[in-house]
């Protein structure tokens, strides 16, 4: 190839900035679950970059927020932290309940809209939603960024919330790491981690449950919540540590 051919090829070529993949059409969406009716900004469809997934709503978000809606008692009074909190469908469900909520997000588009919807809570005159919730950045892994949150809160949480929040096989003993360790911040108090699983591979089921064990915690399925939602096979596991 010529040195002219070459400086016309490289001018065909097309540079693109990260800008091109991400979609920011976000809509208010109005989402019911038992007497509540949430308002949040969100995708109607999936975005290009598969790392921003938090953009949508997703199948385990429902059925958390469904179990969490028959079971509200379980968060009166509660302090909670959620992993891979999205839009924050279920924070802002919580809000509704709890004492506080700390959302949390790896991607900082994510936490971009997770923030629009914190504010579109603080300008809404429903009376109902009364907890301050507040937006973090958190790798899982990450002992930095989790030191940070638990210096802001040095009491600890009551619960902690993770919907459909498993991508990579890698990243599942991360949410661990992550998990264990803000279970046993509690100083033995009790702590619990409530996943609303929605299986895609059995090769993902196994190894939440083997890496739950790995770490030491017990993991269990909630009688009753095994449902199909949109196709997909859904369960609650209720994890805490051993004592």
């Amino acid at each position: 190839m010529s040195r002219e051919e070459k400086e016309e090829e490289e001018d065909d070529i097309v540079c693109l900035d990260e800008s091109f993949f991400i979609n920011d059409d976000y809509q208010i969406t109005d989402f019911t679950f038992g007497s509540h009716v949430l308002q949040l900004y969100c995708l109607q469809s999936s975005s290009t970059d598969f790392d921003l997934t938090g953009q949508l709503v997703w199948p385990g978000a429902v059925l958390m927020n469904d179990y969490l809606t028959q079971n509200a008692n379980m968060l009166q009074g509660c302090s909670v932290i959620e992993l891979g909190s999205g839009v924050g469908i279920t924070g802002v469900l919580c809000s509704r309940f709890c004492r506080g909520v700390v959302m949390t997000d790896h991607n900082d588009e994510v936490l971009k809209i997770l923030k629009k919807n914190i504010k579109l809570q603080e300008s809404s005159d429903d009376s109902m939603c009364c907890t301050e919730l507040k937006a973090e950045k958190l790798e899982w892994g990450s002992s930095d960024q989790l030191n940070c949150i638990l210096q802001e809160h040095p009491e600890g949480f009551d619960l902690v919330l993770g919907a459909d929040i498993y991508i990579l096989q890698a990243n599942v003993p991360l949410l661990f790491d992550t998990v264990e360790r803000l279970l046993r911040d509690r100083d033995q108090k009790k702590c619990k981690f409530i996943l609303a699983y929605v299986s895609r591979a059995k090769v993902m089921d196994a190894m939440v449950i083997n890496e739950a064990i790995r770490h030491g915690l017990q993991i269990n399925e909630v009688s009753g919540t095994r449902r199909i939602i949109k196709n997909l096979e859904g369960v609650i596991f209720e994890i805490t540590t051993n004592h």
